[in-house]
């Protein structure tokens, strides 16, 4: 009994060490609760701004409606996110899709595939054993920042996600329900927390910061207003945690539809002579959220 605890230890203390050598890597979740927030397009808007920056990006297209995938016309159903979690994960490929972006597919039946390994006792690891495995075969070491577009939910998938992370973002929105939805988040991650822990030591897997970004935000409706002044609020009490606050704009909107990323756009001298305040803000948040993390 003893040695096959030792095993496990030295087993256990074996990944975390391969997996924590990404120190020098950034790994950024984007989640939310619910759809229609605007989390891939920040998602995508915010790794085009740090590939700008000449940051090397991977992209991991962990939302099974694959919309970061398609952004970048990945279509390819074979070697996807979803063999991370069948036990196929050597078939991964990784999409060079343009100058210092890579990207890991979506796969169309990842939420098929998260109900066959509801009874995995490792369904909540799974990435984090994969990037541990494939730190030194894939070179992941070549990259600044692993971003993760997730799925509006708190599947396993996204479990996953949050496990390897060390720090989420996700949107508020002005809605009825968008602030409620801070607390929402706020509230599954603590309890995750204290459900993701290695039993030999007690100590918890999910050591991210949460952060949130303001988003769709106009300057002239109730629920905008509302939203700001409920932050400001937070704020005044000691909760920093939202970094970033995005206008609404149709055309940050429309970006991943365009497949043209904001910083893009402004190369455009016409664009950006008429929407200079615009990309100014977006330029500005951008840089107050990468300050942060």
């Amino acid at each position: 009994m003893f040695t096959h605890a030792l095993t496990f230890c030295i087993a256990y203390d074996t990944i975390n060490i391969k997996i924590w050598r990404i120190i020098n890597m950034k790994i950024i979740t984007w989640v939310g609760i619910k759809g229609g927030i605007g989390k891939t397009t920040l998602s995508y808007n915010y790794g085009e701004w740090l590939a700008k920056q000449g940051k090397k990006i991977l992209f991991v297209d962990l939302d099974h409606q694959s919309n970061l995938s398609q952004t970048y016309e990945v279509y390819d159903q074979n070697g996807t996110v979803g063999d991370i979690f069948n036990g196929n994960g050597q078939q991964v490929k990784i999409h060079h899709v343009k100058d210092h972006i890579d990207l890991l597919a979506g796969d169309m039946h990842l939420d098929d595939i998260e109900a066959t390994i509801e009874n995995n006792p490792n369904k909540n690891m799974l990435l984090y054993m994969w990037l541990a495995d494939n730190y030194d075969p894939l070179n992941l070491d070549q990259y600044d920042y692993i971003i993760i577009d997730c799925h509006p939910d708190f599947s396993i998938a996204t479990k996953n996600a949050i496990v390897v992370s060390q720090d989420i973002l996700s949107p508020l929105t002005p809605s009825e329900y968008g602030y409620n939805a801070k607390f929402n988040l706020e509230e599954r991650i603590s309890e995750y927390k204290k459900e993701a822990i290695d039993y030999t030591t007690r100590k918890t897997f999910v050591t991210a910061n949460l952060w949130f970004v303001a988003n769709k935000i106009k300057h002239n409706t109730n629920s905008s207003h509302n939203l700001i002044k409920a932050l400001k609020a937070e704020r005044e009490k000691g909760d920093n945690s939202c970094i970033g606050i995005v206008p609404e704009k149709e055309l940050f909107n429309r970006s991943t539809l365009d497949r043209k990323p904001i910083v893009e756009m402004a190369e455009d001298p016409v664009v950006y002579k008429k929407q200079r305040k615009f990309f100014d803000d977006i330029n500005t948040v951008f840089t107050t959220i990468t300050q942060k993390l």
